[in-house]
């Protein structure tokens, strides 16, 4: 058996405003409420994508590490800059890979995100 990847925990100090944040920016649909601490975001039209569930942070958590950044795919990085904008969340500038575009910003609990076109990169 191979394993997949279908769930990022991620560490809030308030799970809502966290939950509301990856609704509204990337698309994700709440499914029922804090059922044992966690808050489940489902992602958007069936993506496949891994599921993301929010934990409320103990006060002894230090949030807004480095180690770990949540990438998201989009075909159109300034696009996706330009919605965001008008929503309330400005990412940094937009940065050149090897035939793909990236941008980055944090989450309410400054936790690293960023959109990526490298999924759509032609070789």
């Amino acid at each position: 058996m191979t394993p997949t990847l279908n769930m990022v925990l991620i560490y809030a100090r308030d799970q809502q405003k966290t939950a509301d944040f990856y609704a509204k920016f990337f698309g994700f649909q709440q499914i029922g409420g804090a059922d044992d601490g966690l808050i489940e975001l489902r992602p958007p039209d069936g993506s496949g994508g891994a599921a993301l569930y929010i934990h409320r942070a103990a006060k002894s958590v230090k949030l807004g590490q480095v180690g770990v950044k949540l990438v998201f795919a989009v075909p159109d990085v300034e696009a996706f800059k330009a919605r965001s904008a008008k929503l309330g969340l400005v990412f940094g500038s937009t940065h050149q890979g090897d035939g793909y575009t990236f941008a980055n910003a944090k989450d309410p609990d400054k936790n690293n995100v960023a959109i990526s076109s490298r999924p759509f990169r032609q070789r």
